[in-house]
């Protein structure tokens, strides 16, 4: 048997340290199953239906960067959310049919010596879209406000610091013309365990676990304090959260997806594809679950 990365953590934490509850959804839970008992619906939508729907708002997506293109738009959208909530899995949906010369990813690595000693939004900054670009970051300068809390990679009074001036941070970007969409995606307890699990086991997924997202499985109730207090801080008329309830990957897909086309015009516009998400899974903090099952 193949040895499983991290001596086997996340296993182990499924077995010794996951509350009863979890565990049991975990157990219990067919494949297509939702897990957690406050979500909406009982299993994911059809997968000929999510088909049907993400063709049509990748048609969308190639009319709206086309807009951006010809029209100069510069666009930001950042996704947030915990470890295994489906961040990548919605990038890529996002920009699979999208030119690569003017969409691009930033996934940032942990800063480097001289990058610590810079102003903390300074390494952000740098990545921003010229004329004619769309940027997805998959994560962001929102790090310091969950992540490094957490695991005290910061010190309260940066993380003070942060939450005094990202207001403003973000002002700058939209007062400059630069269109902002901040997306969390906001996966249950049970649902994290058991991704966490099938990426211990499947070889082409582990590269995607860490030692954070490890020790991170026994911080659930820090890091939801910590997101809760985030998105409460952070949460603007000008600058909004989208929190995207992603227990089903396929409608987590869609309506962040929708989230953006939405609220964006664009040549050719369908309406009827590009319309508002679904207000049972989508909305503002309020959205986030903040009980066992978030």
């Amino acid at each position: 048997m193949t040895e499983l990365p991290f001596d086997g953590g996340i296993s182990k934490f499924y077995s010794t340290q996951a509350p009863a509850d979890i565990r049991k959804a975990v157990e219990q839970g067919g494949k297509k199953d939702i897990l957690s008992p406050s979500y909406p619906y009982d299993k994911w939508m059809k997968k000929s239906d999510y088909e049907d729907e993400i063709n049509a708002l990748q048609r969308e997506l190639v009319k709206f960067l086309s807009d951006v293109n010809t029209t100069g738009k510069r666009v930001v959208v950042v996704f947030e959310g915990r470890d295994a909530a489906g961040k990548g899995g919605t990038i890529k949906r996002f920009r699979e049919n999208l030119n690569p010369r003017s969409t691009r990813v930033v996934a940032l690595p942990k800063p480097s010596d001289r990058e610590s000693g810079e102003w903390y939004f300074q390494r952000y900054i740098k990545h921003l879209p010229t004329t004619g670009e769309v940027v997805l970051f998959d994560r962001s300068w929102y790090n310091r406000g969950v992540v490094e809390k957490v695991f005290g990679f910061c010190s309260d009074a940066e993380r003070r610091h942060f939450f005094n001036q990202v207001p403003a941070f973000e002002q700058m970007l939209i007062d400059d013309g630069i269109l902002l969409f901040k997306v969390w995606l906001n996966v249950g307890r049970a649902e994290q365990l058991r991704r966490f699990l099938d990426r211990e086991k499947d070889e082409l997924k582990q590269w995607k676990l860490s030692g954070i997202d490890v020790k991170g499985l026994s911080k659930w109730d820090a890091y939801t304090d910590a997101i809760t207090e985030t998105l409460r801080r952070t949460h603007s008329d000008t600058a909004p959260w989208t929190v995207v309830r992603s227990d089903d990957k396929y409608r987590a897909r869609l309506n962040a997806i929708r989230a953006v086309l939405s609220q964006i015009d664009y040549k050719d516009k369908d309406v009827d594809v590009a319309h508002a998400p679904d207000v049972k899974i989508t909305g503002g903090p309020e959205m986030l679950d903040t009980g066992s099952e978030t």
